[in-house]
């Protein structure tokens, strides 16, 4: 019998679960409330109780699978399974989640950053099409980004390998970062980053705008207020998406120059843009990458959405147990 995989995507609101089979399609999908209180100290216990419970009603059994994978924010210790500086889910010491969840479940476990996972899902059943080099950069609040190459997640030195939003791209009024740069990727082309840019030239536009009038009106305006109203043709939206585009492509022209991944994959909410994102992107990554490295990597929308993480996850366990 080919045993079944149990993926888990852990976030600051939500837990989601998935039960996979080892081809990555799933089979059965849940979801809890992630409960930070007291330190988070009932985040892995209620992961617990909820597999157990999810079994038990589909009179399942640890045999029945293969091993549990999950992704999660913060400092990952993919070897002890252990995470640390998860500051959303109020995780400020060490948490031993590998241990707890083995000895409890009595199943193989594996973890890994959840941006990675995310890259991995993409890259395994997604727009990655499984081929053994794929960067995926995720645009939500901010940018991230999964790297792998040669089929091997990218985790650098100290496992801060495929930092994607901090690709400094912008020098001529740079923004201050979370990071503490200035510049970066993840100030102009996150959705924060949108709405940076924005009011970045509308204090420089004069015309006609709907985009400009909600602004000096003080109205709130997110990035898919300025994508629907960019094509509209509102003036001042297309030019903010212009450089938008101009520093995303620019990014992914210098990833590409490094790594020269056959695919990259560009996902998070802001992708919901479709093909008008990937469009001026598309113009500028071809206007500054290596030209023989133009024809070989293709930018593409992420295709899994919010499935991405349990599914990544999931692959985690077939890794491990190759």
């Amino acid at each position: 019998m080919n045993k079944k995989i149990i993926g888990i995507d852990l976030g600051g609101t939500s837990i989601k679960f998935a039960i996979l089979t080892q081809n990555g399609e799933i089979q059965e999908k849940w979801s809890i409330p992630t409960n930070i209180l007291d330190e988070g100290s009932h985040i892995v216990p209620d992961i617990i109780q909820s597999i157990k419970h999810k079994l038990t009603l589909l009179g399942l059994t640890k045999d029945d699978f293969l091993g549990i994978g999950m992704g999660s924010p913060g400092v990952v210790n993919r070897q002890e399974g252990t995470v640390i500086g998860a500051y959303n889910l109020n995780w400020k010491t060490l948490q031993p989640i590998k241990q707890q969840i083995e000895s409890e479940l009595g199943l193989s476990f594996y973890i890994d950053n959840d941006a990675n996972v995310a890259a991995l899902g993409e890259k395994w059943v997604g727009a990655g099409n499984n081929e053994p080099d794929v960067v995926f950069v995720t645009l939500g609040t901010g940018v991230g980004g999964g790297v792998i190459a040669g089929n091997q997640l990218i985790h650098g030195f100290s496992g801060a390998g495929g930092e994607l939003g901090h690709i400094a791209v912008d020098f001529e009024e740079p923004i201050s970062c979370t990071c503490g740069k200035k510049g970066c990727l993840e100030t102009v082309a996150s959705a924060t980053g949108i709405v940076n840019l924005t009011r970045r030239y509308a204090e420089k536009y004069a015309g006609d705008s709907e985009l400009k009038a909600k602004i000096d009106d003080g109205q709130q305006v997110t990035a898919k207020d300025v994508f629907d109203l960019a094509k509209e043709n509102d003036t001042l939206a297309l030019i903010v998406i212009r450089h938008f585009s101009e520093y995303l492509g620019v990014a992914c022209s210098h990833i590409a120059n490094i790594l020269n991944p056959s695919r990259i994959v560009i996902g998070g909410g802001v992708s919901a843009a479709g093909e008008f994102l990937l469009k001026g992107v598309r113009e500028e990554f071809e206007k500054n990458v290596f030209p023989p490295i133009k024809d070989s990597t293709v930018l593409a929308l992420a295709e899994l959405g919010n499935d991405a993480g349990v599914i990544g996850a999931a692959s985690l366990v077939l890794i491990g147990k190759s």
